[in-house]
């Protein structure tokens, strides 16, 4: 499994398209593993992969109405699914890298073709995933590298008219330049959240999270804050199409972190995003790394997609260092 540098500030992995390096002035500010063996071991927490066919968790690992019938799913996660199931899109070799064209930029293409029944996924689904790498001086002069993640999903199969896709990228950051995050100051766009159960499934609520106001700067600690929730950005969702690509990108949250002088930021034409600060990371002293662990249906119309459509999405991760 042959992992494919661009410049010296990314490498990527056919393995669910991991992002293994987001290098910025010499320091990769994403969780992984040197060697493209330890993606595939018990210890990875999904570092840097694609998440599909559905990202975050279904409910008692069933889809109910789809197709006019329910889906088991493969249960992971308690007693639901978790990222796909039990293997998803993260842990199978994508076909790639290949380098092409995209909009007028160098960019990297990875594909997949999903199988019906897949995880207990209905329908035949083709996938693609382009990286456009970028290292650019905005306009006072400050270079910033910039990956944006394109993502296509189809029903190409005959099987089943419709079937459902969420599809996210799951790299872990760290700017610190220490082993945790502590110390990172952070700003959000919204603090709107979706409310949770017991067993990490959206109530329906949607309520400001308590340990943070929007777009003021708040710090990350020892331990706390430690979010594990969905922020919603837009909160109208009949506004909100299949194929979001042709929205403009907005950004979702940025970070700072006085040590290192290290800028992040990310943007996405989706309308929430998952706030993660790592307090189930554990991963044990392995490939010359230390151990590493915590702190490193009315929306249907969004993840249904039927014979015919597209569902897209475009997102943005960039860093600049002081």
């Amino acid at each position: 499994m042959a992992t494919k540098k661009y410049s010296d500030s990314f490498s990527f992995l056919p393995q669910g398209g991991i992002i293994q390096d987001f290098k910025v002035g010499g320091t990769n500010i994403v969780l992984g593993f040197p060697s493209a063996a330890s993606y595939k071991t018990k210890h990875s927490p999904f570092f840097g992969e694609t998440i599909g066919r559905v990202a975050n968790r279904i409910s008692g690992a069933k889809i109910n109405s789809l197709n006019g019938k329910s889906y088991p799913l493969a249960i992971n996660n308690g007693p639901n699914t978790l990222h796909g199931g039990v293997k998803g899109w993260g842990k199978v070799d994508f076909e790639g890298p290949k380098d092409v064209e995209r909009n007028g930029k160098e960019a990297v293409l990875f594909t997949y073709l999903s199988k019906d029944g897949d995880e207990g996924f209905p329908g035949t689904v083709e996938f693609k995933l382009w990286y456009t790498p970028s290292v650019e001086k905005d306009a006072s002069g400050i270079e910033k590298t910039s990956l944006e993640i394109e993502y296509e999903v189809e029903l190409v199969g005959d099987e089943v008219e419709e079937t459902v896709v969420a599809v996210t990228n799951h790299s872990y950051f760290n700017i610190s330049g220490g082993p945790t995050l502590e110390g990172t100051q952070s700003t959000m766009e919204t603090n709107l959240h979706q409310v949770v159960d017991d067993d990490a499934i959206p109530t329906g609520a949607i309520e400001p999270y308590p340990e943070f106001e929007a777009k003021k700067e708040f710090t990350l600690g020892a331990e706390t804050p430690k979010p594990d929730h969905c922020f919603v950005v837009n909160t109208d969702p009949a506004s909100v199409p299949l194929d979001t690509r042709s929205q403009s990108l907005q950004k979702l949250c940025s970070f700072y972190h006085p040590n290192t002088k290290l800028h992040l930021e990310a943007l996405s034409t989706e309308p929430a995003f998952q706030f993660y600060t790592g307090k189930f990371i554990d991963v044990p002293e392995m490939d010359g790394l230390p151990a590493r662990g915590p702190r490193s249906d009315k929306y249907k119309s969004m993840v249904l997609l039927k014979k015919g459509q597209v569902w897209g999405s475009r997102t943005v991760y960039r860093a600049w260092k002081d």
